[in-house]
């Protein structure tokens, strides 16, 4: 069964633990310790004091004629050595890297030095706000020394550590190391009370799995409209952890359901042996369909397709799509795949975008306050890839996108067209994929039971 689960999802290799994972990267090199072991246990075999502190410095291609007396930073004779000064940084927004070292009180000098070392590693526009910076110093011995900068240490994303060490006055070196993340599969289970969100939240399931699970079903289901009181979802996720056992991130759905009105949909993720990853029922019928009902999120229908007054015009006229209400910024996706035939400002439609899918179909967005970069005419795009944001340009009376469907160059109403079902597995990938499928309603189950124990015993 397990060359099924290795062909099913990556993921689902992690349901059994792994006895061969690989041990994270030595940082080889580097002495973090305070003064060699053989010396220190020399010295206390000799009875002799222990050697004072002395600063990190690699054990490996030592600088050139650098040695102890240079640093600056041992205490003079008869003076007793001054432990480092750990302190612990946020990056702010519209933080610079010199700033945030600054406002931790390190000195200008060593400031450039170690960025100049940082930036052989990492590119420190990268700097993310919330990112914490650790740094250590060394209190100056006498009234004529300076404070110095001896390491500094930041988790620069996920799956990446930097670190940087003095290697000699206002000199530094730089590292950069992987962190081993493991991938461990959760659960979660909410019944709607008065929203997805809400229900999600109650059940401990992360904003970014919540918004997954709803681009999942976004092609058949109007999330505004369709998702009632009663309704519930179910969802099996991967969750990336540190060597420590800590969440760092979220990884992909395994296992999606969710149950609308009584019917429930579930939707399982597999790769083929091409190399072709997507979500499948138990048929092994895609959930992709060519064209998105709705091509942006937290919307509400503010006027549908039809006949209308005109709200700036005054009189009565053909709407031509449907416009979704929401507050300007909201991302504006592609409804299916295409190449852009129109991109920019087309009068009374304001920042305007159309988009050619096939020779039948076209889509059109209007009222854009700003057009995503590298969408012009002729550039290929991918189904919810991000176009544009929710604007107010062109004869509008508030912010909303107004969508339109055109079918051999005729508008028609988004809501009613029906959508062509995207890709079928056959033969082997079929065979694998519905054996893949039993192994997750396996473990599906091993949570459902674990859940209601839990239950049980809170109510007792």
């Amino acid at each position: 069964m397990r060359p099924v689960l290795a062909t099913f999802t990556a993921v689902l290799l992690a349901l059994a633990p792994s006895t061969g994972e690989t041990a994270p990267q030595e940082r080889k090199g580097w002495n973090w310790n305070t003064a060699p072991a053989d010396e220190a246990k020399q010295s206390a075999e000799d009875g002799a004091t222990p050697p004072p502190y002395k600063t990190w410095f690699p054990t490996e291609k030592p600088r050139p004629g650098l040695d102890e007396s240079e640093d600056g930073l041992e205490p003079p004779d008869g003076v007793a050595p001054i432990p480092p000064i750990d302190k612990e940084l946020t990056v702010r927004r519209g933080d610079t890297f010199a700033r945030v070292l600054t406002r931790g009180g390190v000195p200008a000098a060593d400031t450039a030095g170690a960025i100049r070392a940082l930036k052989k590693v990492y590119d420190l526009r990268r700097l993310q706000p919330g990112t914490e910076i650790f740094l250590q110093l060394q209190p100056p011995h006498t009234d004529k020394e300076s404070t110095s900068l001896l390491s500094i240490d930041f988790i620069a994303a996920s799956d990446i550590e930097i670190s940087v060490l003095r290697t000699g006055p206002q000199s530094y070196a730089a590292k950069r190391f992987d962190r081993t993340l493991v991938p461990k599969v959760s659960y979660g289970h909410g019944v709607v009370r008065s929203s997805l969100y809400v229900a999600g939240k109650d059940a401990k399931v992360p904003s970014a799995i919540l918004a997954n699970l709803v681009g999942l079903y976004s092609f058949d289901v109007d999330f505004q409209r369709d998702v009632q009181p009663g309704d519930s979802f179910e969802v099996m996720y991967e969750r990336l952890t540190d060597e420590a056992g800590e969440p760092v991130r979220e990884g992909d759905i395994i296992v999606a359901s969710m149950t609308l009105s009584g019917s429930t949909t579930t939707l399982y993720r597999f790769k083929t042996k091409t190399g072709f990853t997507d979500y499948f029922d138990e048929n092994g019928q895609s959930a992709q369909k060519s064209l998105l009902r709705t091509p942006t999120d937290a919307a509400r229908i503010s006027s549908g397709f039809g006949k209308r007054r005109h709200p700036i015009l005054g009189y009565t006229r053909m709407h031509r799509g449907i416009d979704f209400a929401a507050p300007p910024g909201t991302p504006v996706y592609a409804a299916g795949d295409g190449v852009v035939e129109k991109a920019g400002w087309a009068g009374a439609y304001g920042r305007y975008i159309r988009i050619r899918h096939n020779g039948n179909y076209k889509t059109a967005y209007a009222h854009l306050r700003r057009i995503a970069p590298g969408i012009k005419v002729g550039a290929r795009v991918k189904q919810r890839q991000v176009i544009g944001s929710i604007g107010a340009s062109g004869r509008v009376t508030g912010p909303h996108l107004h969508y339109e469907v055109l079918y051999n160059g005729r508008h028609i109403n988004p809501r009613k067209i029906r959508l062509a079902a995207g890709y079928k597995l056959k033969g082997k990938d079929l065979e694998r994929f519905k054996a893949g499928v039993a192994d997750a309603k396996h473990k599906m189950l091993t949570f459902r039971t674990q859940r209601k124990r839990q239950a049980s015993m809170l109510d007792q």
